[in-house]
């Protein structure tokens, strides 16, 4: 069978720059998929995506020109159906045979096999391979099909017949070539109104020629290089651009270094087909406005790379990704720099103006600024906010703590009023910090107002001090009580409200920041601050939203969902800040020779009291009769003590390592004692040793948890 590599090319006008990367590898991964289903390309085919602004395409090695023929047995009825009782064919059977492209004189050739508990028939006949023809024009509409597009254009083509009109097309951006090449072969498939060809479109102004004529599959790549000026793989282009980048800002020195920003360098490389890093300055009285605004305008609105010094401080020069290479770069130099001075000298504006105002003076119109609907304005909710914070301060550090928390929260939205903010909905909180300096206020205020949104996404670093932890969690309490109490819960994929990261954001600082707090108070002192009637009480459904958070922190740290529950449903569990030493406690324990069987005795322990609910009483030694209870009781009184003092030093790892001298006599208790006496008092007595037995053993954690 001759095979060949193919490739596969749709020219467009520009596409979604923050798409193109998976519009790329998914028309590419279809094309190969449904090359591969058909048998045209073997199932470990290597494929290769291209993408750049004009055009997606595909590279697949070693494409068949037609797919090998196949055996196919086809269930045709029961034989009880398809033959009467001299074994002639019912009208059935031949009508079904005629539906496979058969006649009557298949019947002799067909198969009986047992189908479930009755004889079936089969028929065997031998499928024809794929031609590449028909077989890549089923794989291109496919591709085509699934395209992850963001948002679907029309557009009209001419149509190509006698009558003139036209015809609507609907696709990502208008297409205006298609290439398929089998070898060098044209492959004569079409897609939107295109006839394939061997001819591409290159640079719009630097291509050598135009257009590009490609002259076999594996030469694309080079030959779009050479005489078309673009780099067709993205990832390609994306690792030019970073070498240019580290190049121009090593030019510059000084131990300079272009902003790490990875989101960004995908937008630039989906913007340009053959880069060419240029660097360009700004004025440096610009450097008097705090740098996050100067940097967010130049990356959000202009593409551009801040340079920042060896301290990580914002320098007055910046990198531009161009799309031309003129010999003389001055001209698109000073454009770029004529475009982004009105954008920073709008920024320094915007802070001037802001600072005229102080914080405390915006509270007021929080009161004008609908939160939502059904819970009031953001003054309302900053209200609930300090109430949240200020009983959180008094637990952690008293009236010191609470006042300070007060403060933070009343003025931490405030700068959602501000002129910087409205322009840059991303510099809230950060743009409050840098206002509450200005107006004089210390350092804890001012980090406080900074972090309270913080962690903003998982990895995020935690607030800074412990008024802004106590605003932080009072803040996302808030949310999280407020969303769940009118109902907006998360579901599926959809969490517009992004409750999942706030609880995440909660457990984060509940166990990182080491707080000696109980979730379950905070959640219900929480509810306390909104008004009689406003919510309905999901405190439940609240808990455990945490709780599923929690487990889902734990078991990314690299503990098991067996080492979690253990870990998380200890009988006495307290704050959650000593999850961790727990966790490490039971990985411990898991790891002794005793462990499964005391966790199988803890789990029938547990079973045993479920079904004796209310029965037991005090231990009594003198009820004592058979040997292993005594030998159980005379061990605990030894064992028991040690594990308890271990627990409360804190020492959970050998709190539960010493229960494991448990392991020999328990055993021996299980085999030789009945629990359930016909004696009640000596029922009960053993129901209360089991239950000492079992206060003891899930102190650190539910043991049974490990049980297989």
């Amino acid at each position: 069978m001759t095979t060949k590599n193919l490739l596969v090319e749709l020219s467009v006008e520009e596409l979604p720059p923050k798409a193109l990367k998976k519009l790329g590898d998914a028309f590419a991964a279809v094309l190969a998929d449904q090359l591969k289903a058909q048998g045209l390309a073997p199932a470990d085919a290597a494929v290769t995506a291209f993408a750049s602004p004009r055009r997606l395409a595909a590279h697949v090695a070693g494409v068949a020109e037609r797919a090998a023929d196949k055996a196919v047995s086809q269930k045709l009825m029961p034989v009880s159906v398809g033959l009467d009782a001299s074994g002639q064919p019912t009208p059935a059977l031949l009508k079904r045979l005629a539906g496979v492209g058969a006649d009557a004189s298949a019947v002799a050739g067909l198969k009986r096999a047992m189908d479930g508990k009755a004889e079936a028939l089969f028929f065997d006949s031998v499928q024809p391979g794929a031609e590449l023809a028909v077989g890549l024009q089923k794989a291109l509409d496919e591709a085509i099909a699934k395209l992850p597009i963001p948002k679907v254009m029309s557009y009209q083509l001419e149509t190509d017949c006698e009558l003139p009109g036209w015809s609507s097309v609907n696709f990502v951006r208008p297409a205006h070539g298609l290439v398929a090449l089998h070898g060098s072969a044209v492959v004569p498939v079409k897609a939107l109104g295109l006839t394939a060809g061997n001819a591409t479109h290159g640079h719009r102004f630097e291509a050598a020629v135009d257009p590009v004529v490609l002259p076999d599959a594996d030469s694309y790549a080079a030959t779009l290089a050479k005489d078309g000026a673009v780099i067709a793989s993205f990832a390609e282009r994306k690792a030019e651009i970073a070498r240019q980048l580290a190049a121009a800002a090593a030019k510059v020195g000084g131990g300079c270094k272009p902003i790490e920003d990875e989101a960004l360098l995908d937008e630039v490389t989906a913007l340009v087909e053959r880069p060419n890093v240029l660097i360009c300055a700004f004025e440096k009285q610009f450097l008097d406005v705090p740098q996050e605004c100067l940097i967010l305008t130049m990356k959000a609105n202009q593409k551009y790379f801040p340079l920042l010094d060896a301290q990580d401080k914002l320098t007055n020069q910046f990198l531009v990704v161009s799309n031309i290479s003129p010999v003389d770069a001055s001209a698109v130099i000073g454009g770029n720099e004529r475009v982004v001075r009105p954008r920073l000298a709008d920024a320094k504006f915007f802070f001037d103006q802001d600072r005229k105002k102080t914080l405390e003076s915006r509270v007021e119109g929080l009161g004008k600024v609908v939160y939502h609907n059904k819970l009031g304005t953001q003054g309302e909710r900053v209200e609930r906010v300090r109430a949240i914070a200020r009983a959180i301060g008094q637990q952690l550090g008293g009236d010191v703590l609470a006042r300070s928390a007060d403060t933070a929260a009343q003025l931490a939205k405030t700068d959602l009023l501000t002129d910087m903010v409205g322009e840059f909905p991303e510099l809230q909180g950060i743009m409050g910090g840098y206002y509450a300096r200005h107006d004089g206020l210390s350092e804890d205020i001012a980090f406080a107002i900074e972090d309270h949104y913080k962690p903003r996404f998982a990895g995020d670093e935690l607030p800074r001090n412990m008024t802004g932890v106590v605003v932080a969690l009072a803040d996302k309490l808030e949310t999280l009580v407020g969303m769940f109490g009118i109902g907006n819960l998360p579901t599926g994929d959809k969490d517009p409200f992004a409750l999942r990261r706030h609880a995440l954001g909660v457990v984060r600082m509940l166990i990182e920041g080491h707080l000696l707090l109980h979730f379950h108070e905070l959640t219900r002192q929480a509810f306390a601050v909104f008004s009689t009637g406003l919510l309905q009480d999901k405190s439940v459904e609240l808990d455990e939203f945490l709780i599923e958070r929690l487990k889902g922190y734990l078991r990314e740290t690299g503990f098991s969902g067996a080492e979690v529950d253990a870990a998380i449903y200890a009988r006495r569990l307290g704050h959650w800040s000593s999850i961790p030493q727990r966790l490490q406690a039971v990985r411990a324990f898991a790891a002794l020779p005793e462990a499964p069987a005391l966790a199988a005795a803890n789990k029938r322990i547990g079973n045993i009291l479920k079904k004796s609910e209310g029965e037991g009483a005090e231990v009594n030694a003198t009820l004592f009769i058979e040997p292993a209870e005594k030998d159980l009781h005379a061990a605990m009184q030894t064992v028991v003590p040690d594990a308890n003092a271990r627990f409360e030093a804190g020492d959970y790892t050998a709190s539960l390592q010493a229960l494991a001298a448990l392991r020999t006599p328990v055993d021996a208790f299980f085999d030789g004692v009945m629990v359930n006496a016909d004696d009640p008092a000596l029922k009960a007595n053993r129901l209360g040793l089991l239950k000492s037995l079992h206060e003891a053993m899930n102190r650190v954690a539910d043991l049974s948890r490990l049980a297989a």
